[in-house]
């Protein structure tokens, strides 16, 4: 049995790799406060994908990470409103029983699967032409 990263040591990894980028650039996350030291709440940022209704937007998201992460997956809130299957229209709350980057959510899953889940969502054939709330509207 492999030994089990502590959750900061395993949240300060994922802090530096969001700071230097998620590959192509479409998905970024950091600290929403640099201060907190138990590294809860966190800032996500998508760039919604080409060919799609989402395409040229932005959409902001906070996600907090409780005491049992990564064992269990953090709560995910989108701030940029949004119409999608798997999101609250009353608070943006993500249902991580409706997406499956969450309800699949493993030890090794990361803040940037689940972002990088959400923007392969939003591109499939369900969720890319949805009608969508105007841009630059919030919860």
């Amino acid at each position: 049995m492999a030994a089990r990263i502590p959750r900061n040591f395993r949240l300060l990894e994922e802090l530096e790799k969001g700071e230097k980028g998620i590959g192509d650039g479409s998905c970024s996350y950091g600290l929403m406060d640099s201060d907190d030291i138990m590294m809860s709440n966190w800032n996500g940022t998508i760039l919604g994908p080409g060919h799609t209704v989402h395409e040229n937007r932005i959409y902001s998201l906070k996600i907090h990470c409780g005491d049992d992460y990564p064992e269990k997956p953090p709560t995910v809130h989108f701030l940029s409103r949004v119409n999608l299957p798997f999101v609250s229209q009353l608070d943006g709350k993500i249902d991580p029983m409706r997406l499956n980057v969450l309800s699949q959510w493993g030890r090794d899953s990361s803040i940037e699967t689940i972002l990088v889940g959400i923007r392969r969502e939003m591109a499939t054939a369900n969720n890319r032409k949805l009608l969508q709330p105007p841009e630059g509207t919030t919860f």
